[in-house]
């Protein structure tokens, strides 16, 4: 009886498991889909895509070199997106961590010969799918040959 209930037991433990594992990639799917809209709408001049990405009231963050906070809109920076114009932008997401409807997300962008982005998303779900609401950055000279 005692080694039934401990099969019993392992079975079922193994089954939430399998289903913990399986809610958590679906989720991480979501959120990695919605960080490439921003990454790949912004490199490959796709506005609409980053509409999608964005909740209505994102904002950016970043400090000026003279040590001041600049704040700008997802609009002002979605009007900076020209339809259909290409960019040399380089993007890899770094990290994704989430719990129930709240993430943080890190990636990279790289411009070469120029600059290296690293940006810092929150995300948040609801109404079905997981929204930019926020993102600070900050950047450094791409290195000199």
């Amino acid at each position: 009886m005692k080694k039934l209930i401990l099969l019993s037991t392992l079975l079922l433990s193994n089954f939430y498991l399998s289903a913990q594992t399986e809610k958590n990639t679906s989720e991480i799917q979501q959120i990695t889909e919605t960080l490439m809209h921003y990454i790949e709408g912004t490199a490959n001049g796709e506005p609409e895509r980053l509409r999608t990405a964005f909740h209505p009231d994102f904002n950016l963050y970043t400090v000026t070199e003279e040590d001041s906070l600049r704040i700008r809109s997802g609009e002002q920076y979605i009007a900076n997106v020209k339809k259909g114009e290409k960019t040399n932008r380089i993007g890899r997401i770094i990290s994704i961590d989430y719990e129930k409807d709240a993430a943080i997300a890190k990636a990279e962008i790289v411009i070469p010969k120029w600059r290296i982005f690293t940006d810092y998303f929150l995300l948040l779900k609801y109404e079905g799918s997981w929204k930019i609401v926020h993102k600070s950055y900050t950047w450094r000279a791409y290195p000199k040959d």
